[in-house]
């Protein structure tokens, strides 16, 4: 992912140029984003798990550094919303609308 996590202004007409609708842009933007995020959490949770024990000791938890790291790095990564713009706006996503026919 090479989407920068810092704050960006968009310009408008980027986002509209595609679709014709802001509203339809954002709702695109938004699905691919929510697919992201979704994708994201699992993958985290699938390494966490690796590290999840049964017996709740203090010490284990503290002790746990593994554990610490790998949600360090999902930390940093960018954020699933500026992720997914960056795929709209460099013409990555295929949609298509529910009132449209597939020829």
């Amino acid at each position: 992912m090479a989407s920068k996590a810092s704050l960006e202004t968009r310009n408008f007409d980027e986002l509209v140029s595609e679709t014709g609708n802001i509203y339809q842009s954002l709702i695109v933007m938004g699905s691919r984003a929510r697919q992201l995020s979704t994708m994201m959490k699992e993958e985290l949770n699938g390494k966490l798990a690796e590290f999840a024990s049964s017996v709740d000791n203090l010490e284990e938890i503290f002790e746990n550094r593994e554990q610490i790291e790998i949600s360090r790095f999902y930390e940093r990564m960018p954020k699933p919303t500026n992720v997914a713009i960056d795929e709209f706006l460099d013409n990555k996503l295929n949609y298509r609308s529910r009132n449209e026919e597939i020829i």
